[in-house]
């Protein structure tokens, strides 16, 4: 009997430790949140996808913490560093950002948020294999429209509507895109001769230019609009909302900051994204001919574009995480 009475009070003892330790346990504390989309097949080996890169650049030693709620597990390493993916679509990627920014498991109170992905270009603004830092984030679902035969003949299809305001667009801090852009502007972003070839189908000198690194307004969208109609209709949004120029076209970012706001506020986001497909057709291709290529008619570049994108963001990660002393309070107000 004694020794069932001390085999009891050992695994007792031994229960009460191990749930001190977990009630314990600190939260790891975030330096960087990078929030991918989407990922193609595994983190690694592979053809990559938005997270491939960033997982090689800082979580292949990082073992995959589960989060309830969230599509993919989130990676941390020593250094506080964390990333993961969250889906593609507005829908899903703010839910996953929602269950992982309010786990016990994580410490955001003095992160930054990268928020990292693909996405398109008009022809006019932008070109295969561009990064881009968005000044302005714009949800283009929130608002009426109407088919153009049913309007005024050349008038926009698009109205605003009310009691979206506060969270239609989004000014990232300028003084954090400033930085941003003065950190990775000189970067020499990767190439290749497919991207080069598919960007001489186009007339526009800023189509058939190599690519860059440059800041404006991301434009989120759920549809995948594409034609020179509709981007001619996001750059009258922008317009209409005292924005910057609408350069890119996504499906996130809007969405996943207003999840974000609600807890920390919007002065430590950034959205970056790289440019793989123009938003609309050349002169020669109709709008849904572009949508719907013929085989070998595909944009080339998507492989070096993801590269760029952890380039130039893992550029800013970087000084973050190296100067986290200056960083940790606030963004620095000089550089």
């Amino acid at each position: 009997m004694r020794i069932y009475n001390l085999l009891a009070l050992i695994l007792f003892c031994t229960f009460m430790f191990c749930s001190e330790v977990v009630a314990s346990a600190k939260p790891i504390q975030i330096k960087v949140f990078i929030a991918a989309m989407f990922e193609i097949g595994e983190n690694s080996g592979d053809k990559a996808g938005e997270f491939q890169h960033w997982y090689q650049r800082y979580f292949k030693n990082s073992q995959p913490l589960d989060v309830k709620g969230a599509l993919k597990p989130v990676y941390c390493n020593h250094d506080g560093v964390c990333g993961g993916v969250l889906g593609m679509g507005k829908v899903a990627s703010s839910a996953s950002m929602q269950a992982i920014i309010l786990n016990e498991k994580f410490d955001f109170s003095s992160s930054y948020f990268i928020l990292s992905g693909v996405g398109g270009t008009p022809p006019s603004k932008g070109t295969i294999g561009d990064v881009t830092w968005g000044s302005w984030l714009i949800d283009y679902d929130l608002g009426h429209r109407w088919a153009p035969e049913e309007g005024k003949v050349g008038a926009p299809t698009f109205m605003p509507r009310k009691g979206y305001e506060n969270i239609r667009r989004y000014q990232l801090n300028p003084l954090l895109v400033k930085w941003s852009l003065a950190l990775t502007s000189d970067l020499t972003l990767k190439d290749s001769p497919e991207a080069q070839a598919y960007r001489m189908r186009y007339p526009q000198t800023t189509a058939r230019r190599l690519p860059k690194v440059f800041t404006g307004t991301h434009m989120t969208g759920d549809t995948f609009f594409h034609g020179p109609g509709l981007s001619k209709q996001a750059q009258y949004i922008t317009e209409l909302y005292g924005a910057d120029d609408y350069i890119t076209t996504e499906m996130e970012a809007a969405a996943i900051t207003q999840v974000i706001s609600r807890i920390h506020g919007t002065q430590r986001i950034l959205s970056v994204r790289g440019s793989v497909n123009f938003d609309q057709g050349n002169p020669n291709e109709t709008t849904l001919e572009h949508l719907d290529p013929a085989p070998g008619e595909t944009a080339g570049g998507f492989a070096e574009t993801v590269e760029n994108i952890v380039l130039v963001g893992g550029a800013v990660t970087d000084h973050i995480v190296k100067h986290w002393n200056d960083w940790q309070g606030g963004v620095p107000d000089s550089h």
